[in-house]
């Protein structure tokens, strides 16, 4: 068994079964866009209900948001994010590729041209999605699309606070795309200029942010085992002064080593009041906080667990990916095999029901089990090729349970379950169906 997986297997399976596609590719595609297929889209949709459910409704001290992606450009003013979110940009001057300064040797040749001591001097270059507002563009309209999801939930604070009654610690959530006009994105869905974000900031006395730092901390690192990830997949980096963003004072990043190498897939930020307060200066508006307690009035600081939603896909995929030398019928052959080990709870399909034939005497059986089963989970339904071929696809795609209806169905009112993991089979009574995969699927 391995889980060595390069990108290129791994792209080249999320196109063929569906999970995400390359973005425009009738019209020759866009440079590092990309689209969930079917099966993507129910992945990424089971990760993020996990999440919401983990970090939201399962709490008592979380409430969520949905905040306007275009906001009023004096946000990312006051935010810092108009003169500060930039990256260091360098230019070939031979091919006019650009690159990051602070991700290539400035004094090596050109990985495009191959053109030495061609570079331009750095400089900094604003990751901010610039658009107009009404029809007409000058500076007057100007407006931005969100770099980040936390400033909705700065801004609303006053309000959330007001409405939802909740008292110090307490966090705002908020799932939702955000836009950077990044300089060199790459590596498939791992950096992007558009992308999906789960957030939260967590609002607490400035006396214990040490404590919440840490705790959340743990519960990141618990969510990544939840989705499969191992902990000898992934780092604890510590972001040294300098190297922080302009608003936090303490960062952890979370790092996974990616076939590509070991890079960014969460962080989680102390930003102090850097926020609320800048927010309180320019807009004019109290941002305290009253503790009904002790009658105190302070401005709350946050900690910032920051959850990308593709990289959540990405790494759920690539910790995911096996592959297997599994017997054959043959005595002592063996045969390979392609399986994604999905955790149960996030596979696009939990159960797929393969009659054996096409055969109508075995659709009248495995039609109405489909039917009853997609009342609770999701169910495929696969008629076609040999019964072989349709295992290896299941595998492939990460369903954890196959049902076989076969001829004996017909007469002793049984099927056939076949587990993705160990391949091993049990015959079931067709109506104990429903209790089997409650006690299966729900562990």
């Amino acid at each position: 068994m391995s889980n060595n997986v390069t990108m290129e297997k791994l792209t080249a399976l999320a196109k063929s079964r569906g999970f995400v596609y390359p973005g425009s590719e009738i019209y020759g595609g866009l440079a590092n866009s990309w689209d969930y297929g079917p099966l993507g889209v129910e992945l990424k949709r089971n990760i993020v209900d996990a999440w919401w459910k983990r970090f939201v409704t399962s709490r008592k001290d979380m409430v969520g948001i949905d905040a306007a992606i275009i906001m009023n450009p004096k946000v990312w003013e006051a935010s810092g994010h108009t003169s500060e979110f930039t990256d260091p940009l360098v230019e070939c001057k031979k091919c006019h590729t650009r690159f990051r300064a602070d991700q290539i040797d400035v004094t090596a040749a050109c990985a495009h041209c191959g053109a030495k001591d061609e570079f331009t001097q750095s400089k900094n270059f604003n990751l901010m999605f610039k658009t107009f507002l009404g029809s007409t563009e000058d500076d007057s309209s100007v407006a931005y699309l969100r770099g980040e999801l936390a400033q909705g939930m700065f801004v609303d604070f006053p309000l959330v606070v007001q409405t939802s009654r909740k008292r110090v610690p307490f966090g705002i959530a908020q799932i939702g795309k955000c836009f950077r006009n990044e300089i060199t994105p790459g590596n498939f869905i791992f950096r992007t200029r558009e992308f999906n974000l789960m957030e939260f900031e967590y609002f607490v006395n400035p006396s214990e942010w040490e404590k919440w730092f840490e705790y959340w901390l743990g519960e990141m690192k618990s969510w990544l085992l939840f989705l499969g990830v191992k902990e000898d997949q992934f780092v604890l980096t510590e972001i040294q002064d300098g190297e922080r963003a302009h608003y936090s004072k303490r960062t952890v990043d979370i790092e996974y080593l990616y076939p590509f190498g070991q890079k960014e897939l969460y962080g989680i930020a102390y930003r102090t009041d850097f926020d609320l307060k800048n927010h309180m200066e320019k807009s004019g508006k109290d941002m305290r906080y009253m503790d009904p307690m002790n009658n105190e009035k302070y401005i709350p600081h946050v900690i910032e667990p920051t959850f990308g939603i593709d990289r959540s896909v990405l790494v759920t995929l690539l910790s995911a990916y096996t592959e297997e030398e599994v017997p054959t019928a043959e005595e002592g052959e063996t045969d390979s095999r392609i399986v994604l080990k999905l955790p149960k709870a996030l596979a696009p399909f939990k159960i797929a029901i393969l009659p054996l034939s096409k055969k109508q005497e075995l659709n009248t059986v495995a039609e109405p089990i489909a039917e009853k089963l997609r009342a609770r989970w999701s169910v495929d339904y696969d008629e076609t090729q040999s019964i072989g071929k349709r295992y290896r696809r299941q595998d492939e795609i990460g369903t954890p349970y196959c049902v076989t209806v076969d001829f004996d169905s017909l007469n002793d009112h049984a099927v056939t379950i076949r587990d993705r993991d160990s391949m091993k089979q049990v015959r079931i009574k067709i109506d104990e169906l429903e209790q089997w995969f409650n006690l299966h699927l729900s562990s």
